[in-house]
């Protein structure tokens, strides 16, 4: 279908309809928000839970040789000791002597400040972790973060896991949960907030092993799976970070980026992170963080490759890939498993019992299947119905009207063509089941 160029204010459209549809509302919204913090509404939640679902599925669930975990947010303050990030987790910030306000200073390439015109302070180091304390005394006896990336709860666990699972390397650890930053400029919607979730994975491999057919492996493997979800690979970038400009720990990094409607942005990374994190933890804590080969009797420390994603990047890359414009009508192409709802079922008419019993039956039939999702609309007419279900990206609506109370088919039209054909009422779940 001809389309219009919407590249130009997409980000404000796709804020627009998030708010509009459930998707995504402004953090404490009646007291007049916080700054860049949102709050996942219905829809939004199962489009994250779809997200979630899918890398579980892939990652975990389809392979042999990942195990899940879920550590605490909150640890042992050594924890963020031994991993560098008490000491190293900082950014340079710079603040305005006009108007006080603070920016990253990598971000910033004028000389003054970007929102009044004055000028700069020199730049100082920001700590991003957010403090907490454990007990009920605030000191330092108590004093812990919330925990500014999945990881090291990951490495924390690493005996654990090696000691009740016995696993065979290489293996990997994938975990998905909340992490926070005290970000100095976030933005962007939900590109770029203080909290945020991650789908982490740490992949231990025998330092002897070529760590780059792994790293070329896990590269090719998640690019694959961002467009399994939808994700348009024609604004999906691989970029090679420079030596000078590597992580503490890291020997390789690629980020990989994605043309967000407000510039080429990282969607997700992946880092060799050779042995630092184990023995850093091995040194700081005093337990033996070893593996033991079986095969060949030896020990040592595995090094370790990892794959990260953030849930909310991705729901955004998966929201700027699928939206849509077509003359007056508006539509999120979501792949199928992806989207929230993945069918509709309307009575032609809401004010027919024959119409609205049949259409319930059906309805119910589509839950019991477990196809996913299913929404019920009976209210206005179809046309409207039809263009809300679009908006929300649903890729199926079935419709019962009075053939079907004759021959007992219905109506299924098309999210993305619009076009309309019959089948029988009784072969709709596995039309949807075939489809998603």
């Amino acid at each position: 279908m001809e389309q219009k160029n919407i590249q130009d204010g997409l980000m404000d459209k796709i804020t627009a309809l998030a708010k509009r549809r459930g998707f995504i509302y402004p953090g404490s919204d009646i007291y007049g928000g916080l700054a860049n913090t949102w709050d996942f509404g219905p829809l939004g939640t199962e489009l994250k839970n779809n997200i979630k679902q899918s890398w579980w599925k892939t990652f975990v669930h389809g392979r042999d040789d990942m195990y899940g975990l879920d550590a605490a947010i909150i640890m042992n303050r050594r924890v963020w000791q031994a991993s560098g990030h008490e000491k190293g987790f900082n950014d340079p910030l710079v603040e305005c002597k006009k108007c006080h306000q603070r920016f990253r200073a990598d971000e910033i390439e004028a000389k003054e400040c970007p929102a009044c015109g004055g000028a700069l302070m020199p730049p100082r180091q920001f700590n991003a972790m957010f403090r907490t304390y454990v007990g009920p005394v605030e000191d330092e006896s108590g004093l812990t973060y919330l925990r500014p990336e999945t990881a090291q709860g990951i490495f924390a666990n690493f005996k654990n896991v090696v000691d009740t699972i016995a696993p065979k390397l290489p293996f990997g650890i994938a975990q998905i949960g909340k992490a926070f930053r005290n970000e100095i400029t976030p933005g962007n919607f939900i590109f770029r907030t203080r909290e945020f979730e991650q789908m982490e994975i740490e992949y231990f491999i025998n330092p002897d092993d070529d760590w780059k057919k792994h790293f070329e492996r896990w590269l090719k493997e998640t690019n694959n799976w961002l467009d399994s979800i939808g994700i348009d690979k024609k604004h999906v970038h691989d970029r090679d970070i420079p030596k000078d400009e590597l992580a503490h720990y890291s020997q390789r990094t690629v980020d990989v980026e994605f043309d967000f409607p407000f510039g080429r942005k990282e969607l997700w990374g992946l880092a060799y992170r050779t042995d630092f994190d184990l023995k850093a933890h091995q040194k700081e804590s005093g337990v033996n963080l070893e593996y033991f080969d079986s095969e060949t009797k030896k020990r040592f420390i595995p090094h370790v490759i990892e794959p990260s994603l953030g849930v909310e990047r991705t729901a955004l890359a998966v929201l700027a890939s699928a939206y849509r414009e077509d003359k007056d009508r508006v539509y999120l192409d979501f792949s199928p498993p992806i989207a929230p709802y993945k069918a509709a079922v309307f009575p032609l008419l809401a004010n027919k019992p024959g119409l609205v019993k049949e259409a319930r039956a059906l309805y119910e039939d589509l839950k019991k299947a477990g196809v996913g999702l299913v929404a019920w609309d009976d209210r206005g007419n179809i046309g409207k119905r039809y263009y809300a279900q679009d908006e929300i990206g649903t890729p199926f609506c079935f419709t019962v009207d009075f053939q079907t109370l004759e021959d007992g088919t219905v109506t299924v039209r098309d999210r993305n063509t619009t076009k309309q054909e019959r089948i029988a009422m009784r072969d709709v779940p596995a039309y949807v089941d075939g489809k998603i």
